[in-house]
């Protein structure tokens, strides 16, 4: 005697049918009165260029007074905050789901030897934070002596 067995869902590609699942366990996860969160670490790029590196931040609603950028052995630290939505009062819509970060952050990189402290900048524009980290021209980093 054999057993068939029948599929009764419809056919889907497998992305799908993977993205449903984790969609419907995600949903059931949330809590029911959301709250947003106290800190978050904002996402970074690092660049190299002929000049040197450049650090970008992304940190959308961040106001440029509330970035602070500190230098100390060889260590650049960049921190802030994101103050949360106001969520009581008249006229305040309701929050329903949290998905965006809020509160205080703070990065630590290292540099490397090469970066010239002195002429570290930074710019902040559309919600993205640009530290210029130009190479320090004045340092030898290799050269070549002749044998006399």
């Amino acid at each position: 005697m054999s057993t068939l067995l029948y599929n009764t869902r419809p056919t889907m590609r497998p992305a799908r049918a993977f993205n449903s699942l984790l969609n419907e366990l995600l949903r059931d996860a949330q809590p029911a009165t959301p709250q947003p969160s106290t800190t978050f670490v904002p996402a970074a790029d690092i660049f190299e260029t002929a000049q040197g590196f450049e650090l970008h931040l992304a940190l959308p609603g961040v106001a440029k007074a509330a970035v602070s950028l500190d230098f100390q052995d060889n260590q650049l630290v960049v921190s802030g905050n994101r103050p949360a939505p106001a969520t009581e009062g008249d006229n305040v819509p309701q929050l329903r789901r949290v998905e965006t970060r809020f509160g205080e952050f703070r990065r630590a990189f290292r540099l490397p030897e090469a970066v010239s402290a002195k002429h570290i900048s930074a710019e902040m524009a559309d919600g993205l934070l640009r530290v210029m980290l130009p190479f320090d021209t004045e340092k030898v980093t290799k050269q070549h002596i002749e044998v006399r």
